[in-house]
Formats: C-alpha cells, sequence, structure tokens
C-alpha cells in the first residue's frame, strides 16, 4: 500500500496594499485600503476561493516606519478577523499578538471569542515585541532584554493553555427540563502562580471548538527556535537560499522531537514574495517598475535603525560598513537582522541595492516568474526538506493574490501537491493537527489509570 501524497500548506500573508513598499504607488493600488473591511473581506474570499489553509496578518503595538513611506496604521486583527470570519466559510484566521504588552487572561479570551465566532478557525502567531518604541506606549523606558521576553512568552503560553483547559468539554449540558445550564463540577480554577503571571482562572469563555486555537511562531533566533520546538504548530520564518531553509527545517524538527513532541505537529512555513507574470520578461519588468518606486531617503532611515546605525552611516552607492554590531549585541529581531547583514555581505550589494531586495519583502525571499516557475520554485523546496509549505506574501493585493489563486494554485493541484477542495472545516483540521485533549482531563485520566492499576 502505497503513502498518500504531501500536500503543501499555503498561508497567505495579508498587508494592506501589498508587501511591496511601493504598492501602494501604483495606479491600480487604493492607498486607503489599509482601514477598510471590504478590502480584507474581499481578499480571505479569494484566498479561500483558491482553498489556502489560512489569512494572516502581522501587528505590532507600536506605529511602524514613517507615514510617508507607505500606508501606516493597522487596525486591530482579532478585531478584523471577527468581521472577516462574517463574510467566510472555511479559511483558517491567524493573528498576531505581543506576549511583551498583553496580559494571559484578556488574550486567551480574545481569541477563544475568535475561535468560537469564526468555528474553529482562529490561530494566534506569538510574538515577544522588539523595539524601545513599543516599550514606551506602555510606560517603559525600554524593551525587556530578549532572554525574558521570551522567558515571559513561554509562561504566557502556559497560562492561555491552562486558560483555555479550564472548561471541559462537556462543562455545557443546557439541560432546560432540570434546569441546569452548565456543570460547576467541570470548570475549575487554574491557580497559576509563576514568575511573570498569577492568575486564578477559570476563563470566563467555554472551551472553544477546537480546543486551543492553532499557535503559530515566527522568531528565529536560538529562543524564538527552542520557543517554536516546544508550543508551536505552525512556523513563519524568513530564509534567501535552499541551505538556510533545509538546515532550518532539519534543526527545528530535531528539536521538536528532542521535546517530546511529533515533528510532523510542526509546520514549516518560509515566507516567498511571488512577483508574476505571463512571461519572465514581465515579471522582471513588474519588479523592476516597484522597485524604481521607493523612496530609497525613506529605505535607508528604516535600514539604519534595523542595524542600529545613523542613515549618514549608509551611503546608498557604497556597501555596508565592516565594523556592523555583532548579532549578540542586537535585543530585538535578531534572526532578521542576521539574514539582512549575511544576504548583503554575501552579494556585495550596495545599500542601494539592498534597499531594493528587502523593498519587497523585508528579508523574506522575492522570486520573479511565470506562474509555472513559481510553482516549480515551491516544489523544489518543498521536496527538498526545506518547507512544509510556504507564507505567500503578494507584492500587490488584491492583483497579487488573485493571479497566485488563479493560475499558480491550479498547476500545484494538476501535480497532486495542493487540495482541490477543503476537507475540514477547522484551522487544524487544515493543517492535519489534531484536537488537543484537555490537560486536566488528560491528568484525570491518567489518575484514574494509576489508581485502577492499584488493584
Amino acid at each position: 500500500m502505497t503513502e498518500p501524497q504531501r500536500h503543501l500548506h499555503l498561508n497567505a500573508f495579508l498587508m494592506s496594499t501589498g508587501h511591496h513598499e511601493a504598492s501602494w504607488r501604483l495606479p491600480e493600488s487604493d492607498p486607503l485600503a489599509v482601514t477598510k473591511v471590504e478590502h480584507y473581506q474581499q481578499l480571505a474570499r479569494t484566498a479561500e476561493r483558491g482553498k489556502l489553509d489560512s489569512i494572516f496578518f502581522a501587528d505590532s503595538p507600536v506605529l511602524f516606519g514613517e507615514v510617508g513611506r507607505r500606508p501606516a496604521g493597522k487596525l486591530e486583527p482579532t478585531v478584523l478577523l471577527t468581521a472577516i470570519a462574517a463574510a467566510t466559510q472555511k479559511i483558517g484566521l491567524i493573528a498576531t499578538a505581543s506576549t511583551t504588552y498583553n496580559d494571559p487572561f484578556n488574550l486567551a479570551r480574545r481569541f477563544a471569542s475568535v475561535d468560537w465566532v469564526s468555528g474553529g478557525r482562529a490561530g494566534w502567531n506569538v510574538v515577544t515585541t522588539a523595539g524601545p518604541d513599543a516599550a514606551r506606549n506602555f510606560g517603559v523606558d525600554d524593551q525587556p532584554a530578549h532572554a525574558v521576553r521570551y522567558e515571559r512568552a513561554a509562561e504566557f503560553i502556559e497560562v492561555a493553555r491552562k486558560l483555555w483547559d479550564s472548561w471541559d468539554d462537556d462543562a455545557v449540558l443546557a439541560d432546560k427540563a432540570a434546569g441546569v445550564w452548565g456543570d460547576d463540577t467541570k470548570i475549575r480554577v487554574i491557580d497559576h502562580e509563576g514568575k511573570h503571571f498569577r492568575v486564578r482562572g477559570p476563563l470566563n469563555v467555554p472551551r472553544s471548538p477546537q480546543g486551543h486555537p492553532l499557535i503559530v511562531q515566527a522568531g528565529s533566533s536560538e529562543n524564538g527556535k527552542n520557543l517554536a520546538a516546544q508550543y508551536a504548530e505552525a512556523v513563519f520564518t524568513a530564509h534567501q537560499t535552499l541551505a538556510d531553509a533545509q538546515a532550518f527545517y532539519t534543526d527545528l524538527k530535531a528539536r521538536t522531537a528532542a521535546v517530546g513532541r511529533n515533528p510532523e505537529g510542526i509546520k514549516i512555513l518560509p515566507g516567498i514574495v511571488p512577483v508574476i507574470g505571463s512571461t519572465e520578461e514581465e515579471a522582471l519588468k513588474l519588479e523592476r517598475e516597484l522597485d524604481q518606486l521607493i523612496k530609497p531617503e525613506y529605505a535607508r532611515e528604516q535600514l539604519a535603525k534595523t542595524l542600529r546605525l545613523s542613515p549618514e552611516d549608509l551611503p546608498l552607492d557604497r556597501q555596508l560598513p565592516a565594523d556592523l554590531p555583532s548579532e549578540d549585541e542586537i535585543e530585538g529581531a535578531k534572526s532578521r537582522y542576521t539574514l539582512i547583514v549575511e544576504l548583503a555581505r554575501r552579494e556585495k550589494l550596495t545599500v542601494r541595492q539592498l534597499i531594493g531586495r528587502l523593498g519587497g519583502g523585508r528579508g523574506h525571499r522575492t522570486f520573479s516568474g511565470t506562474p509555472e516557475q513559481v510553482a516549480d520554485a515551491l516544489q523544489d523546496w518543498f521536496f527538498a526538506g526545506a518547507a512544509d509549505g510556504f507564507n505567500i506574501m503578494p507584492p500587490v493585493l488584491p492583483s497579487g493574490l488573485e493571479v497566485f489563486v488563479d493560475q499558480v494554485v491550479p498547476i500545484l493541484q494538476q501535480r497532486g501537491l495542493f487540495r482541490t477542495d477543503y476537507t475540514a472545516s477547522t484551522l487544524r483540521g487544515h493543517y492535519g493537527l489534531e484536537r488537543p485533549v484537555s490537560q486536566y482531563a488528560h491528568a484525570e485520566a491518567k489518575e484514574l489509570t494509576s489508581i485502577g492499576s492499584a488493584f
């Protein structure tokens, strides 16, 4: 009997008018789309038409970058997801939320609510939020140290999972005849006391359709990979080369196994910015058109912040300075810092060239070509042990997502690499993951088994 062929997992990472920072300047783009719910609902319906696993929104509790550079400001993503849930039926809905500037009870409640509203399609992208600007929005002079942020994140997830499990699946009786709505014995306080949090519980939301919303993670530092191995069920990551992607994939799967988890229970999805044309020449022309619309003075300022330099240290037509800070000196976004520096060094890029390379995906791989060539690129990494799927980052929206769904997805389907229809109704189902058993029910079952074996 032959094993069923593995299928790709595809997530659409949605960002205002597209991931390329100059996308809003194209004639067909709506520069006001960033606050239009209808824009995102239509994008979600397009992704659902393509049978994609999920859509995803990044977020940060700070106004990022200069408002002159690209559409700035973001709707709070969990609120946005509730509006999208009403406009879709199957596609998974993932939002970013920080463990550094939230509390576990409120965030656990928010994601459980989105899971109920969507019928079991919610996912939480766990981030630790770097940067002093975000810290100052919460009365803190500077960001906590990198290791402290990840320590807090691990405890935060533990508390959230306890809260999601604080109701048994059968706690709600809704027995009209007996006049009993719920069983108090099946709802418990969690009495968590740790280094960062003290939370009594229980949650004031019943256990949601998925049990737990899907846990996603996007940090690729050592601490980030350890957190992912322990808790994540999907990982968004950035790699420029096949070799780097393969090394990350092998390493993270091994770390997952080392903590006692099945490596198949964590799906690794590198980001890719597909610039698609009917011919390769047409795709490259679109890429050049977008890059020519970048305003280098804005882009250089953002690059300087990332590299912990002043813009004057980065002449546009020279390579990066030789004496950059080491990764150990960087407290925020360590893995992205390393990726950018290695890209510039490896390809001997000038600052102007580097700005162009980062303009489309901020360090994610950009690939320009025909639909067939894009499908080949995805297939090559998938078969080479570098990915379980991909985080699709259209450079321009809505057109970039539409052409991917209408022209690339059918090729992947014809090759047997992607579903032709949904076979599940929950986000966990799309990713081939089981609904988690409540940790309390599991503990009670073990205790009963132990008692039984004593007789």
